[in-house]
């Protein structure tokens, strides 16, 4: 037999009289005897085609459409009368539940000639990608579930062998399994499940265990025809999840929820010490945050018409604390230096014995943390975007009360972690408040006239057109969002409203009702009515500590890694899905780099977690990767302290950004006193293309 693949040909003796088969869209192609299953053929190249019950033409879930024509790229003539016609199976599965218009059942259509075969990606039942919102990603599927029909021996007198033993017998003839083992819950009901079955059953096999043995997770009476997974990011503001079908890969539903454990803390540090103060503060808090997911659980599933107690496997992903508190232990030592894990490699849980409400046989998998405040959530983040998988210098930000970064190529990666606290999120800001509808999320300031034009979250117009009074009366405008505050700070240092070294600059006053005195500092209107929304000084302080210590952690890694710029930057989080990357880099969130290289994508940690949710082998992968990664603790860099003092100042007081300047006319560099009158520096202008 000979298999070709797309780099490589793996040959043995062969007749050539043996057909060969092409599957598409993966391009694997071999040689196999007339008469061989299609579905057979399919497993032996390795090619992805869900079948639960075992080649019974019951589930429907092989379908398959064979292309007509001459493959003359391929050296392949495909044609209808090269598969066998349909056999009693296959009609009565396409009476019972239908098949669309050229499919057929892998299970039974036979081989008889040269086919190209195309394996469906736009059907649930086929399904084999998942599409990350505004990416074409595929993940491939190899999940830690598989669904296995088997019609088991009813008992004999003369065979004395148990039930249990029996089904394990035809898992093994039918499947292939060996040794199995089966959740101890199940014991008790495998007679009862067994007879209401009339002796057909569909059993979860489990194959990740800590282990090496698979096992059975779950048995239900008859065909069962789907299974479900949930992954699941734990933040410190809020719980992503998506419910995912394990056998097609197909996100039945998402959603997302406050995190509660914000009621004992902001900021992860304020939640260690609530532990640290109250001696049942962990325990409150794990309660909260399982609460939390057991709700969210039931919210997707609703929302995906799913049963709960069909979910089977479970993957999740958080920083280092949530991870800590999610799991029922104490993040104490995360609070002080040297930081130190409880534990840090990837853990394996039976969901239940975490209070989670899912199938009694669930597992839940944590993807390993990188360090003390570099977690799971980075690990995902990293798996998502890959830079160990790349030549370029990538670096990777997710920006939250908590930043996470990793920089590196395929020769070497590095982390660190920064506080920048919640100041993006809105906290310690005078106006600041989450993202939600009334909150300003865009903002533009003429810089002749200092006049502000802004948009609301559910207002599609700009505060400038006409109609927006109207549009906005019904969510008001209430405060602003994280991504404003970024623009709202550049568009104020681009129109010179304050200096490089953030002060507002009071001689603008006599240009600008705008420019409001507050005692010895000065602060800007950005909206004046039922709700009165300014920045002040302190407003943009709170902005230049935090997004000082970002860059400084981003030039110490850069540093490490021995490079003077990075080739293509990743803001991952759902913060970084709204920030412009322009204006984070006019205010020196990031460091100088092609416009074009800088992209928001979305909930990377999340992404990572569904990757190892619906392939088992992304859990090897990034386990591996980890142990790899070189965790950089900045508290202990004697040159951190300097990179956050350059950083205060925007972009920065002593790194170019010749990038930046092709797009953006920097303005004239001014330095102010904190009492924000006169200059207190020279002027130099910097000029760049427009």
């Amino acid at each position: 037999m000979r298999y070709e693949g797309e780099n490589e040909t793996i040959m043995t003796e062969v007749s050539a009289k043996e057909p060969l088969v092409l599957f598409m869209p993966s391009g694997k192609r071999g040689r196999f005897p007339i008469g061989t299953p299609v579905l057979e053929a399919a497993r032996k190249l390795g090619v992805y085609v869900e079948s639960v019950c075992g080649g019974r033409a019951t589930c429907g879930r092989c379908q398959i459409e064979v292309q007509e024509g001459n493959f003359a790229k391929h050296k392949i003539v495909s044609s209808l009368d090269h598969i066998s016609e349909k056999g009693p199976k296959e009609e009565r599965y396409e009476k019972i539940r239908g098949l669309p218009d050229g499919r057929r059942l892998s299970c039974s259509a036979l081989i008889l000639g040269d086919l190209v075969v195309d394996v469906p990606q736009d059907t649930v039942i086929n399904a084999q990608v998942v599409r990350k919102a505004a990416t074409d990603r595929v993940i491939e599927r190899n999940a830690a579930v598989q669904l296995c029909y088997v019609e088991v021996d009813e008992p004999d007198m003369h065979k004395p062998l148990g039930d249990l033993d029996r089904l394990k017998v035809m898992l093994e003839k039918d499947w292939g399994w060996k040794d199995l083992l089966i959740a101890p819950h199940l014991i008790p009901q495998v007679q009862s499940i067994l007879r209401k079955g009339n002796w057909g059953v569909t059993a979860a096999i489990h194959r990740d265990m800590d282990s090496s043995r698979p096992f059975i997770a779950s048995l239900w009476p008859g065909l069962k025809n789907e299974a479900y997974g949930i992954a699941c990011d734990i933040g410190s503001t809020t719980i992503a999840m998506h419910l995912v079908s394990l056998l097609s890969g197909r996100i039945v539903a998402s959603s997302g929820t406050s995190n509660p454990q914000i009621r004992f803390g902001e900021d992860l540090m304020s939640r260690v010490s609530y532990v640290m103060m109250n001696p049942d503060g962990r325990e409150a808090m794990t309660k909260a945050v399982r609460e939390a997911v057991n709700g969210l659980i039931g919210k997707v599933c609703e929302e995906g018409q799913v049963d709960r107690h069909d979910i089977l496997d479970m993957v999740f992903v958080a920083n280092p604390i949530m991870h800590h508190l999610f799991l029922g232990i104490d993040p104490t030592e995360l609070g002080q230096a040297p930081f130190a894990l409880a534990v840090s490699g990837a853990l394996q849980y039976w969901a239940h014995e975490l209070d989670i409400d899912v199938n009694r046989g669930a597992r839940l998998y944590t993807l390993p943390c990188i360090a003390g405040h570099v977690g799971a959530d980075a690990a995902g983040a990293t798996l998502s975007e890959g830079p160990y998988r790349q030549d370029r210098m990538m670096l990777l930000v997710d920006v939250g009360t908590n930043a996470e970064i990793v920089l590196g190529n395929r020769q070497r990666v590095v982390a660190a972690s920064s506080p920048t606290g919640p100041a993006f999120e809105g906290a310690e800001i005078s106006s600041g408040q989450r993202a939600a509808p009334g909150a300003i999320e865009r903002v533009r300031i003429d810089a002749q006239t200092l006049e502000p034009k802004f948009r609301v979250i559910g207002v599609e117009k700009w505060s400038d057109e006409e109609g927006f009074a109207e549009a906005a009366a019904s969510v008001g405008v209430t405060g602003i969002c994280g991504s404003a505050i970024i623009e709202v700070v550049a568009e104020m240092y681009l129109s010179g409203i304050i200096s490089e070294d953030g002060v507002v600059d009071g001689t603008m006053a006599e240009k600008s009702p705008r420019i409001l005195q507050n005692g010895r500092t000065f602060s800007y209107l950005l909206h004046d009515g039922e709700q009165r929304i300014t920045v002040t000084q302190n407003d943009i302080r709170a902005i230049q500590l935090a997004k000082s210590a970002l860059y400084a952690g981003i030039k110490l890694l850069m540093e490490k890694q021995g490079v003077d710029h990075v080739d293509t930057i990743r803001f991952a989080g759902a913060f970084g899905s709204f920030i412009d990357p322009k204006y984070a880099m006019v205010l020196g969130l990031i460091p100088d780099c092609d416009l074009n290289e800088v992209k928001a994508v979305g909930n990377a940690a999340g992404t990572g977690a569904l990757m190892a949710l619906l392939n088992r082998d992304h859990r090897r992968e990034i386990e591996k990767t980890v142990n790899h990664i070189e965790k950089i603790e900045t508290a202990l860099e004697p040159n951190f302290q300097q990179l956050f003092v350059n950083a205060m100042a925007l972009p920065n007081k002593v790194d170019a950004f010749p990038e930046l300047a092709k797009v953006v006319m920097l303005p004239e560099r001014k330095v102010l006193s904190d009492d924000g009158g006169g200059e207190g520096g020279g002027r130099r202008r910097r000029r760049s293309r427009e």
